[in-house]
């Protein structure tokens, strides 16, 4: 079963979506927080985790590996549902092996991010016990987003955490609904959805009859309203 994360930092969506059952958790970024109008990074992460018992996922925004260990240690004491989000590099293209093996070390949950490829995976999976819970995201969208095709990636790297109970696939950067039912095939553990791609997939199951009725209705609405003459 793949489990539904919504990919989210908006308060007042977090309690609607939280709402619903086909939501397991939510994920956030520093960016998501930003356009969410939060001006302070701890207190807005707080009420957020307030809101919620599902899992959360609260990234660190530090650049060097001292002031990430730092800041994951801080975050992980702000819930016992809270996740701490990890980027695999920094922007210098470091691997921050040695965050995730500290932070991994005193049992902090982690959700290793900016993942693109099973090599990156491989090299994640060597710094984790088998006991602490590890996501590792894999941003499918922004790999399609520039030719490659996702798929075969996800695939290697839902193969080799198998061997891993407690470490988790997440399908990130989901561009359509369809990516869901993608996802699905391929049995990865977790996506995370925008909020609007969610209210998308709870309309499953529409035949084409429907749908091309709905579609004409939508124009037929529209060109009213636009009051439009030949």
């Amino acid at each position: 079963m793949t489990k539904i994360f919504c990919d989210i930092a908006d308060k007042r969506l977090i309690k609607i979506f939280n709402k619903k059952k086909i939501v397991k958790g939510f994920t956030t970024n520093p960016s998501l927080m930003r356009k969410a109008g939060a001006k302070d990074y701890k207190s807005y992460s707080k009420e957020i985790l307030k809101i919620t018992k599902k899992p959360v996922s609260c990234e660190v925004f530090a650049d060097d590996e001292k002031n990430m260990i730092l800041q994951g240690e801080q975050i992980s004491k702000w819930g016992q549902n809270v996740y701490v989000k990890v980027p695999v590099f920094n922007s210098k293209g470091k691997f921050m092996g040695k965050v995730i093996q500290k932070l991994n070390k005193k049992k902090i949950k982690l959700n290793i991010t900016a993942v693109y490829s099973s090599k990156h995976t491989k090299k994640i999976l060597k710094k984790v016990n088998n006991k602490t819970n590890v996501i590792i995201s894999i941003f499918a969208g922004r790999m399609a987003d520039v030719g490659k095709d996702p798929i075969p990636e996800i695939k290697k790297s839902i193969s080799m955490a198998k061997k891993f109970k407690n470490v988790e696939i997440l399908w990130a950067s989901v561009r359509e609904p369809y990516n869901f039912l993608q996802a699905k095939e391929i049995k990865c553990n977790i996506i995370t959805i925008p909020p609007s791609i969610i209210e998308k997939i709870e309309k499953f199951g529409k035949s084409f009859n429907k749908l091309a009725t709905d579609t004409v209705k939508g124009f037929l609405i529209d060109s009213k309203k636009s009051k439009f003459k030949i």
